[in-house]
């Protein structure tokens, strides 16, 4: 239940459009639900100002199923990340209304408008390979309600075409930046802009690479002030702290 939902419901029970005992009744499932699988956290865009996200690893599609129609009773958007071709396509099968990206992984059901606030998240990609964490982030932003844009294959083997981006780089509230290998493209553009920088180590890579422990600790150790780093592959942590950076500026 979002604070919008919240405050209408409250509104109807003063008007006495909606009775008592419907309201607590309907309250009385605010916190949390326990459907069996899972205990879905009602309460929790009360408490952090956006819903629960569903992390779709290691669940099978019938968990997923039973999640998600439990979860879309509360009339709240619904993010699921890390799932594969069938789990997606199973759940966009039984939500039709609902958007499953392949590239990033995720199915979204959008039940209330997504109004963007706030700054521009840029988020930044260095290579075609590290697009499905970039997909990630995006997806995540925008349904979280920031105003995103994406820039794709600017990694430093081609710095050049990074530079000529510099209008759009100087426009963003937050950027997030995604690259594997080495993991240097975070330190270029710490050091050309003044906003929050999020790095993002992906698993892209070579053998000494490591699964992108290498870019990790590239990133880690980088040489431009302020840059703040998420675990490997994680577009959606960086997204969430996007989200929260760009809210507070909001204040």
């Amino acid at each position: 239940m979002t604070p919008e939902q919240l405050e209408e419901l409250l509104l109807k029970i003063q008007q006495g459009e909606t009775s008592i005992e419907s309201g607590i009744e309907r309250l009385s499932r605010l916190p949390f639900e326990d459907i069996g699988i899972a205990q879905l956290d009602h309460h929790r865009s009360l408490r952090q100002g956006a819903p629960e996200v569903v992390f779709g690893e290691g669940k099978t599609s019938a968990q997923l199923q039973a999640i998600l129609t439990a979860m879309a009773r509360s009339g709240a958007n619904i993010l699921i990340t890390r799932l594969d071709i069938d789990k997606g396509t199973a759940l966009h099968n039984q939500f039709p209304a609902g958007e499953f990206d392949a590239d990033a992984g995720t199915f979204c059901l959008v039940q209330q408008p997504i109004v963007a606030r706030g700054g521009k998240v840029l988020i930044v990609c260095a290579g075609t390979s590290d697009l499905p964490v970039a997909r990630e982030a995006a997806v995540t932003a925008k349904m979280l309600g920031n105003p995103v844009e994406e820039l794709v294959d600017v990694g430093v083997a081609g710095i050049h075409r990074l530079l000529a981006k510099g209008d759009t780089l100087r426009e963003a509230a937050v950027i997030i930046v995604i690259a594997g290998m080495e993991g240097a493209l975070p330190s270029v553009i710490g050091g050309l802009v003044s906003v929050p920088v999020i790095a993002v180590p992906t698993s892209v890579g070579y053998g000494a690479a490591f699964g992108g422990l290498a870019a990790l600790l590239g990133m880690l150790n980088s040489c431009a002030s302020g840059v703040t780093v998420v675990n490997i592959d994680n577009g959606f942590g960086a997204a969430f702290a996007a989200n929260r950076i760009n809210r507070c500026g909001q204040a």
